[in-house]
């Protein structure tokens, strides 16, 4: 999911019946600055609130490292690096909390990307009845 800086896709989610079963796991560049996971951010963002409000009724909860990192990082030395791009999984799997943030695969972006792995077990579906 990527949000612009109008928060277009939480309004459309927040305003549709949204009809998506077993999501696992929902990341990417939210937009959203909040003191909740950017210590460097003094400020609630009712933004925040209503992404939450989402990621709950999709059972989904925000994953955070111990240690602050920024995800966006600042191309003017006289702005602060930021916390904007985030994980939400559920909260049961294994991989909750256990997710990285590459700031060494940056290359020309000014995102770092976060990286988790999964689990996907091999399942036999029948087929015939």
């Amino acid at each position: 999911m990527y949000l612009d800086l109008s928060q277009s896709a939480l309004k459309y989610l927040k305003g549709t019946e949204v009809n998506i079963n077993n999501v696992l796991i929902m990341t990417e560049d939210f937009n959203i600055r909040n003191r909740f996971w950017d210590p460097n951010f003094l400020y609630h963002s009712s933004h925040r609130d209503t992404l939450f409000d989402i990621t709950d009724s999709f059972q989904l909860e925000i994953s955070k490292l111990a240690e602050f990192f920024p995800t966006r990082y600042s191309d003017n030395v006289h702005d602060l690096n930021l916390v904007l791009d985030l994980i939400f999984l559920c909260s049961f799997s294994p991989e909750f909390d256990n997710y990285y943030i590459c700031s060494n695969w940056r290359l020309t972006s000014d995102h770092a990307p976060i990286t988790v792995n999964i689990l996907i077990f091999s399942e036999c579906i029948q087929t015939k009845k």
